[in-house]
């Protein structure tokens, strides 16, 4: 996949829902993976001739983990011209230290979020770009089924009232085998989480269910995704 066929889906995404107004100050969230690498390539590239004008730049919340080495995501951002935050915090000595969770991820997310909030309102920006992806929408509405009893998955776009910062997910359009391939085909310096517990969350368990369901079904994940924009989910319905 090229950088003109992912800024095209991203485009459709962000026009669809109107996640993009002239005058935005968007921090793109930088976790590190291919997700947000991608996104960050075509949100900077859209920047040169999308008609709403907007300002960028990359946002990391580094938890504490010593083996995170970010230099080459701040080459990359240095290439695209986007500035590029970390916010330093102890979060993983709070989650595995301290408190020992052995459930880390919910408390970890929390205060992850808390303090991306933090980063991004102290750098003046309005909204910030999230790199959810096809995937990620279809795995979410089936962990809402199966974990707590309800129809529902994330929207394309979330007003935060107490922060009043609004989320907005421009790659739901993105299947994340295509990411795979714009990553690998343009050598994107992706850097792999140095958290003990990546890899075996409930998502993860749920995308092994549905490449089951894929053998007898290959196109499971289009219908699924079908469904959610067919629904009455709060904030699917296009503009």
């Amino acid at each position: 996949m090229t950088l003109q066929q992912v800024m095209s889906k991203t485009r459709k995404a962000i026009d669809d829902y109107n996640m993009i107004e002239d005058g935005d100050r968007i921090a793109v969230g930088i976790s590190g993976g291919k997700d947000s690498l991608t996104l960050l390539d075509a949100l900077a590239g859209m920047r040169r001739f999308y008609p709403k004008k907007y300002e960028l730049c990359a946002v990391t919340v580094d938890l504490g983990f010593d083996n995170l080495n970010l230099d080459k995501i701040k080459e990359m951002c240095d290439k695209l011209e986007v500035p590029y935050y970390i916010a330093k915090t102890d979060i993983k000595e709070i989650v595995f230290d301290v408190r020992k969770e052995a459930n880390p991820c919910s408390l970890c997310a929390k205060m992850r979020k808390g303090a991306l909030n933090d980063l991004i309102k102290a750098n003046g920006c309005n909204k910030v770009a999230y790199a959810h992806h096809k995937d990620d929408v279809i795995d979410t509405l089936l962990m809402s089924l199966m974990y707590e009893g309800r129809i529902n998955t994330f929207s394309p776009v979330t007003f935060l009232d107490r922060t009043e910062i609004t989320v907005i997910r421009p790659l739901i359009y993105m299947n994340e085998i295509d990411v795979i391939g714009y990553v690998r085909a343009n050598s994107l310096p992706v850097v792999k989480s140095p958290c003990p517990a990546d890899g075996y969350t409930k998502r993860e368990y749920v995308k092994t269910i549905i490449k089951e369901m894929q053998k007898d079904s290959p196109d499971v994940k289009d219908r699924l995704f079908a469904a959610v924009l067919g629904s009455n989910i709060k904030g699917w319905a296009k503009n």
